[in-house]
């Protein structure tokens, strides 16, 4: 057993926000700032550069003006000594200062950006940032200075060639980024952006939220469990292996109950901010789970951060909700379902709260546990009042995970060193209470369970229970008075047992710290009907001719899915963690690059590895094949670009040459149609085109590059890609881009949990789009199938991935019939348009 598995026995499912890894975070900071004085430098740079090119233009614009004008002599020194240097080492040194204020712009988004803890890492992980980004149309300095070359070289030529196109400039702090229009658009400025008639549908989900919450997997009557993961709901019929999902949260789901009469289903999120960094209202929604309509909104506004736990209240047929929110003092408060009013609210503990539960007889009674805790509450005329648990003779244990209530009324709790404790009633204590006191509860046995922490228990229909441990693995039946009658053990691959749902007496699900839910008996053992990865996700591919994909990220976990039956095909555990990968035209093969500079070939059909190399020794951050598959581009984060001669389908690799020109990492890169030249953009905001098939050659004259077209279309920066960025955007608000292959439309993820759809080319700003919620963490990346029929976006922390049905203009009146039929999959919102 690893360390991460002992972990999750020690520390609560709250740990990532209460323990956080402070090494980590010190590196992760250490880094940032590294890259910070990576784009200072760059800046800098730049802006001597634009002095030395005025410099050098200044006697050459001279000796024109004289050649033309003898008389302007005199007017040109005047101008060039009193306004000419002075407003250009203005000019250049306005872009520098814009670069030096930048890190305390960036300190002052991100303070606003990071409200949800989930975001705090990958915020400080990202590798560049900015201020404004400001489109303007001129022509570029570059082009000033060709056509000033030209036309001193070719008296009889005087404008030169470049002068007859369009540039448009983009800023992005501070730093100015060319691009040119291409010579098939006459008029840049007559150019329309509409939104695209093509649209998303919610199609699958793929994952669960096992690794840091609890309670969160039930059963529905309907032969449907109901699960979360990042913003969506999910109800999967584990028969009809058919998906529906409820969408009405804004952010992270983080908690989940069900109802008495097993329709009514409340949740509860994380509050999360806004795209400017106003934190959101965090709230509970009921909802009805055979119409996924919203019944009740409870307490909007009312909690801080988030909400943790929910219950419904079971001896008045659930007419009323409990809620323990995320505050420092996790309030506990009790709310009127009908109504959607509070009934009462306390302060519970500046500990971590994990459970809460109303007594099943009395719903004046309420328990909570958490850290070094439980405590019994009482509800009178609105007012709590509050009795801890006395462990006495008992060893106190750090946490108690989970507790339920026995058919005999007793409380029986789990804890953190592996035990179950039976709290009984006992009598009142009048002398100390006075004479309204009610019975309180004691421990009346101590049961020894499991090897670690007892995460979850589960009472059964004839009085049995059941238990799931940590580390080791196992499922517990226990008879009415703690005998134990059965147990199991699940794979180690699939972590810690989580929580327990009842199929029936027989059949259980069982929601696993590793993200998966497994279904599956004592007798036959379990199997997983839900998986998914444990940690962040950024190397994402769609297979070029079958209906497959494969994703890779910091859980070392490399992943190949279908999707059309909606199933992780395989999954493998590498030594590093992958950030990137592409498959070989061939299909055949799959390359994955690594944290380490390392990149390897696996086979698709054996999983084995068919080829390795090893690049600097920095994460590689993107793979692309040429459209012929003859060659591989690896980019790396030392800021090269390592080209290979690719053969035998894609199983043997030489190294080719190397693109040497970038100053910061490479972010992403493309190949032309024609499969000789390669488009690359930089940590720094920078646009290079390659010449391969001359020797990895640095093209620089980029104006040439204007009308060639790209096999693919990643990189986020770009003519024909502009129209994405939306204005007060900084250079990391979007992750990546992807074109579909008919050309037409072209998919965005961005920084705010979004996946955008946009009509291609859109080269203007504020282009119109439509936009999908779904994602609880920012979305590292899109991806399209091969036939263009569905999307691919996946979340960074919220290890989720989405699959999208795209719908043409004339697929809208199917979109709608097939959901109201509730085919494959039914979600509750429609998307927004932008």
């Amino acid at each position: 057993m690893d360390s991460s598995t002992n972990s999750l026995d020690d520390v609560s499912a709250d740990s990532s926000a209460e323990f956080p890894d402070r090494v980590s975070m010190m590196e992760v900071r250490l880094q940032a700032q590294e890259d910070e004085i990576t784009l200072l430098k760059s800046s800098l740079a730049d802006a001597l550069r634009r002095i030395r090119i005025h410099d050098q233009l200044l006697p050459l614009l001279k000796q024109q003006l004289i050649a033309v004008n003898p008389g302007a002599s005199r007017m040109l020194n005047q101008v060039s000594c009193s306004d000419g240097c002075t407003s250009s080492r203005k000019l250049s040194s306005s872009s520098a200062v814009d670069g030096i204020r930048h890190p305390a712009t960036r300190v002052r988004r991100n303070s606003e950006k990071l409200g949800n803890p989930e975001r705090q890492r990958k915020r400080l992980d990202k590798k560049a940032a900015s201020s404004a980004n400001l489109l303007t149309r001129s022509p570029s300095l570059e082009n000033r200075a060709k056509e000033l070359v030209a036309s001193a070289g070719s008296p009889g030529s005087r404008r030169g060639t470049y002068s007859q196109g369009q540039s448009i400039k983009m800023f992005i702090r501070g730093r100015p980024i060319t691009m040119y229009v291409p010579s098939n658009i006459q008029n840049y400025e007559d150019l329309k952006m509409e939104p695209p008639s093509e649209r998303l549908d919610l199609d699958w989900v793929y994952g669960y939220r096992g690794r840091d919450c609890r309670a969160n997997l039930y059963f529905l009557p309907t032969g449907e469990a109901v699960y979360f993961i990042a913003c969506v709901i999910v109800l999967y019929h584990i028969n009809n292996r058919t998906q529906r999902h409820y969408r009405k949260h804004t952010d992270c789901v983080r908690c989940l109950t069900l109802h008495p009469d097993k329709v009514r289903v409340a949740s509860g999120q994380t509050a999360g901010v806004d795209k400017d960094g106003k934190p959101l209202q965090p709230c509970v929604h009921i909802w009805d789970s055979t119409t996924l309509v919203t019944l009740q909104q409870i307490g909007l506004g009312a909690f801080q951060r988030g909400v943790g736990s929910v219950a419904f209240s079971f001896a008045d047929s659930g007419a009323f909700l409990c809620v323990i929110d995320d505050s420092n003092e996790h309030m506990l408060s009790v709310w009127d379902c009908t109504k959607g009013t509070k009934h009462a609210e306390i302060k519970s503990t500046n500990e971590a709260v994990f459970a809460v539960e109303f007594n099943p007889s009395d719903s004046t009674n309420i328990i909570t546990c958490g850290k070094s805790h439980v405590y019994f509450w009482t509800l009178n005329g609105g007012q709590f009042t509050k009795k801890q648990g006395i462990f006495g003779k008992y060893k106190k244990p750090k946490f108690i995970q989970c507790f339920v209530f026995s058919l005999t009324g007793d409380v029986l709790t789990g804890d953190s060193e592996g035990n179950i404790l039976t709290w009984g009633k006992s009598a009142a204590d009048v002398k100390t209470l006075g004479k309204g006191a009610k019975e309180t509860f004691q421990i009346m046995r101590q049961t020894r369970a499991h090897e670690g922490s007892v995460f979850t228990l589960w009472t059964l229909h004839g009085g049995g229970l059941l238990s799931g441990g940590g580390k080791d693995r196992k499922i517990i039946r226990w008879s009415a008075d703690l005998a134990p009658e059965r147990e199991c053990e699940i794979p180690e691959k699939y972590g810690a047992v989580r929580t327990i749902a009842d199929v029936d007496e027989e059949e259980l699900l069982v929601g696993t710290t590793r993200n998966a839910i497994l279904r599956g008996t004592f007798s036959d053992g379990f199997v997983a009907i839900v998986q998914g990865h444990v940690d962040e996700m950024w190397g994402l591919a769609t297979h070029p001719s079958q209906n497959i994909f494969f994703t890779c990220g910091h859980d070392r976990q490399v992943c190949l899915w279908n999707t059309e039956e909606h199933k992780l095909d395989w999954c493998i555990t590498l030594e590093e963690y992958g950030l990137c990968a592409d498959f070989c035209p061939s299909g055949s093969v799959v390359s994955v690059g690594l944290s380490t500079g390392r990149w390897m070939v696996l086979d698709l059909l054996t999983r084995e590895v068919v080829s390795e190399s090893t690049d600097g020794n920095e994460q590689l951050s993107v793979m692309r094949y040429s459209p012929d598959g003859s060659f591989l581009a690896v980019g790396s984060h030392d800021n090269f670009i390592y080209i290979y001669n690719v053969t035998e389908s894609g199983r043997r690799y030489i190294r080719f040459g190397k693109c040497n020109g970038h100053s910061s990492f490479i972010t992403h890169l493309d190949w032309s149609k024609d499969g000789k030249y390669i488009m690359s953009n930089s940590g720094d905001y920078e646009i290079l085109y390659w010449d391969i098939a001359a020797g990895c050659k640095l093209l620089r004259n980029r104006y040439e590059s204007k009308d060639r077209e790209w096999a693919s279309y990643t990189c986020v920066l770009g003519f024909h890609v502009m129209g994405v960025w939306l204005e007060g955007s900084d250079g990391t608000d979007i992750n990546a881009l992807c074109r579909s292959h008919d050309e037409r439309m072209v998919a965005v993820a961005d920084d705010f949990c979004k996946v955008h759809l946009f009509q291609y080319p859109c080269p203007k700003p504020k282009a119109p789009s439509h936009k999908y919620e779904g994602h609880g963490s920012h979305v590292t990346n899109v991806c399209f199938t091969h036939s263009d029929s569905h999307l691919l976006s996946m979340g960074g922390k919220d290890t989720c991935i989405l699959q999208w049905k795209v719908f043409g203009a004339g697929d809208s009146r199917e979109r709608l019939a097939s959901a109201s039929v509730s085919s494959t999959s039914t979600s509750s919102p429609e998307p927004v348009t932008s």
